[in-house]
């Protein structure tokens, strides 16, 4: 693993947008998505805003076809906001197509058309397609929002949107890539793991050119992407407890139980020493 050592990479950069920030395997993926048939790459004109920040994340892909604006996101968790996210990409993004336009004049400003899909990979169970609406986070509902954005969230998971997989062999193969890493790193470790991953896929013809060319930033990339997965895991994990804790102490309240007699519930609930269930009742009773 000495060579990964020498890699200085962009945090944000995933294999998914390695593979696909170049122009042939992007309009593969397009092609796929809308059952087109463009084949010349140069007709697609990349706009990705890379300075463009929102809460700590970059938009992933966006580029320009046929007057549509394409708006691509990758997604290692669920993320019910994303339709929020690419309410503000898209301002941006119109923003800067009409910088030099004036929106104030009696003549109508054209715009291309918006399209915005995830590309979802996660551990957890989600469906093959679903579409996610801006208005789904309305503090009230309302029959005929003014305001909707939709976003196509596809699971792109080994075995998932198969008619798709058939359509795109670079995204097919990345699932597959994405597969064995998950694969190895149940009985090794994770570094170990992507090793395996990335010479077994380069000799079995998946993903082999670009594995091969890009051999130590994959590796970084993919180790960095796992790790976070991870972790990510364990935080949503922790709120999940903490949520389920918290809502014990509350019932235990609501029943008119003691302080002890919450302790002594909380502890045998989740197998933790008194110590550290009297300080979780105590700082939940002290708050309430």
């Amino acid at each position: 693993m000495a060579e990964k050592l020498h890699v200085v990479r962009n945090q944000k950069d995933t294999v998914f947008r390695m593979l696909f920030r170049e122009k042939k395997e992007l309009l593969e993926l397009y092609n796929a998505l809308n059952d087109s048939a463009y084949n010349s790459p140069e007709d697609l004109t990349i706009c990705t805003l890379e300075n463009a920040i929102y809460m700590n994340f970059k938009n992933d892909i966006s580029f320009l076809l046929d007057s549509e604006m394409n708006l691509y996101e990758h997604q290692g968790s669920y993320n019910p906001n994303m339709p929020l996210r690419d309410l503000v990409y898209i301002a941006k993004q119109l923003e800067k197509y009409t910088r030099d336009e004036t929106i104030y004049s009696s003549t109508l400003v054209k715009i291309p058309v918006p399209r915005f899909v995830v590309f979802y990979n996660g551990t957890d169970g989600q469906p093959e397609r679903q579409i996610l609406r801006l208005s789904d986070a309305f503090e009230k509902e309302t029959a005929e929002p003014e305001l909707e954005l939709k976003v196509l969230m596809l699971n792109i998971n080994f075995g998932h949107n198969k008619e798709l997989m058939e359509k795109c062999r670079t995204l097919r193969e990345y699932s597959q890539y994405v597969d064995r890493v998950r694969k190895y790193a149940k009985r090794m470790q994770i570094e170990e793991a992507v090793e395996r991953a990335v010479t077994e896929c380069t000799r079995e013809g998946i993903l082999a050119d670009f594995l091969s060319s890009q051999r130590a930033e994959v590796i970084a990339v993919s180790i960095f992407e796992y790790n976070e997965e991870e972790e990510m895991r364990k935080i949503r994990a922790s709120e999940y407890k903490n949520g389920k804790e918290e809502g014990i102490i509350e019932t235990c309240k609501d029943l008119g139980l003691s302080f002890e007699q919450t302790v002594e519930k909380l502890k045998l609930r989740f197998n933790i020493s008194e110590q550290e269930a009297r300080e979780k009742v105590r700082y939940l009773w002290d708050s309430k």
